[in-house]
């Protein structure tokens, strides 16, 4: 059952990677066809990440009074609504207007769809089944690079076919009930009963059920609904606030969709002539990102986030640092060794940089403000997402690739520090587990060492 959950909750992943994905095969024609510019192209493109940022601090603050999964449910609806804006728009305006309104829609489910899954998941699997939304995202942005690749000029018709998961997204959700937690705050314990057991395929009377649903109901006692954005920045929750802004902070600060988003671009770059040539490398890279997601599902809850997360960043760094030399130097042979290092990255970038933050996100904060706390986090991510989206073709057209991809690998430097001093390993744990260890005031990243030692 709780496979099924997880699924139905990733297709927001799906529409997530797909809608970001698919303006890499549409850009070409949309430049032929509206002869716009770097900045009108950053503008057009960045609408997506600045529509999740309005989603994100929309989403955050109505988490506690609408729940979970009526927020998913409307989320569904926007993803409908802007895909056929988009498909129908007459003029460039009105497309960035689309993409705004599907850019609201990622920004409520990249809040809620991990939150939704966590919260409905046991200890030792919450980091596979959440990252089901991370796979679901690589899925939607590889669906869309190979939709483009074969559509190829039919800008309308890419975005059209966002419709379809739009709405498998609202007939699924709707078949789901809300987390067990959510239902607790709401004070509709009976309820949360029934979802526990049957998230477990135990009878209501079962010892496991009473035990899961006191710790539940325990981590909420006296806190209610009434947590505001200042409580955010309380002894309580302000470790978890820095360990959750600050990984997607480096995680967008590392380029990611500066390569998502314009990828045929940065092949162009490299030297790779003609524009089907660099679509069928842009579908590799996608192909890539896939199966290393893949792989990260099958280490997360094996060897632990905070060793995923120094492969990634050490990872990710490395390969930067190729393509910006070779770049930077004129090596013979560039476009390989940047494919090369593209490949690497993206490797580095999926089996670690990719999934954890948002896996950790809806792990680390306290009950009473998990929602705000997402919701700060998803700001973070999406305010930096549209900053790279908006700057790349700039920075490209005034510091070339290797100025640029230099940038993004001392970022992935200094995540290397930053994980080594803030990032807690909660694999394995309990939700009220972390939460019990930062009510004791100890330092974040002495979480798994703590909570052995009693």
């Amino acid at each position: 059952m709780i496979y099924f959950v997880a699924s139905v909750a990733a297709i927001a992943g799906l529409l997530f990677g797909y809608d970001e994905g698919i303006i890499a095969g549409a850009l070409g024609p949309l430049r032929a066809e509206f002869q716009i510019g770097p900045l009108a192209e950053g503008l057009m493109t960045a609408t997506v990440p600045l529509g999740a940022l309005v989603g994100a601090a929309c989403g955050g603050g109505l988490t506690g009074s609408w729940g979970r999964r009526r927020l998913l449910l409307g989320a569904a609806l926007l993803f409908v609504i802007g895909a056929l804006g988009c498909a129908l728009a007459p003029n460039v305006l009105l497309l960035s207007l689309g993409r705004f309104v599907l850019g609201s829609a990622i920004g409520i489910a990249a809040l809620v769809a991990p939150l939704y899954i966590s919260e409905m998941s046991p200890a030792h699997q919450r980091g596979s089944l959440v990252s089901i939304y991370q796979l679901a995202i690589t899925l939607g942005i590889f669906g869309a690079y190979l939709v483009g690749f074969v559509i190829g000029d039919s800008w309308r018709g890419l975005f059209a076919t966002a419709m379809v998961p739009g709405l498998l997204l609202f007939v699924g959700v709707s078949r789901l009930t809300d987390t067990p937690r959510w239902l607790v705050l709401a004070g509709r314990r009976a309820e949360a009963q029934e979802v526990i057991a049957h998230l477990g395929g135990i009878g209501t009377n079962d010892p496991r059920v009473a035990a899961e649903l006191g710790a539940i109901e325990q981590a909420a006692r006296g806190e209610g609904n009434e947590a505001t954005w200042r409580d955010l920045f309380s002894p309580l929750a302000k470790p978890a606030l820095i360990v959750g802004t600050g990984l997607f902070l480096l995680q967008q600060l590392s380029g990611i969709n500066a390569v998502i988003y314009f990828a045929p671009t940065v092949f162009g770059e490299a030297g790779f002539d003609g524009a089907r040539a660099q679509l069928l490398a842009t579908v590799g890279i996608g192909a890539v990102n896939v199966l290393m997601t893949l792989v990260a599902m099958g280490l997360i809850d094996r060897i632990g986030r905070r060793k995923l997360l120094f492969i990634g960043f050490a990872g990710a760094a490395l390969s930067l640092g190729l393509i910006a030399f070779a770049a930077g130097t004129g090596a013979q042979n560039l476009q390989w060794l940047a494919l090369t290092g593209l490949v690497l990255y993206i490797a580095s970038f999926a089996v670690a940089l990719g999934p954890l933050p948002w896996v950790m996100m809806s792990e680390i904060f306290p009950l009473s403000v998990r929602g705000l706390g997402m919701g700060a986090a998803s700001l973070a991510n999406w305010g930096f997402n549209f900053l790279v989206v908006l700057t790349f073709p700039i920075l490209l057209d005034s510091l070339g690739l290797a100025g640029v991809f230099s940038i993004y690998a001392l970022v992935c430097v200094v995540g290397l520090v930053f994980t080594a001093r803030y990032v807690p390993e909660t694999s394995g744990l309990t939700l009220e587990e972390i939460e019990a260890h930062l009510k004791k005031g100890r330092p974040f990243h002495t979480l798994a060492a703590a909570t052995k030692a009693g």
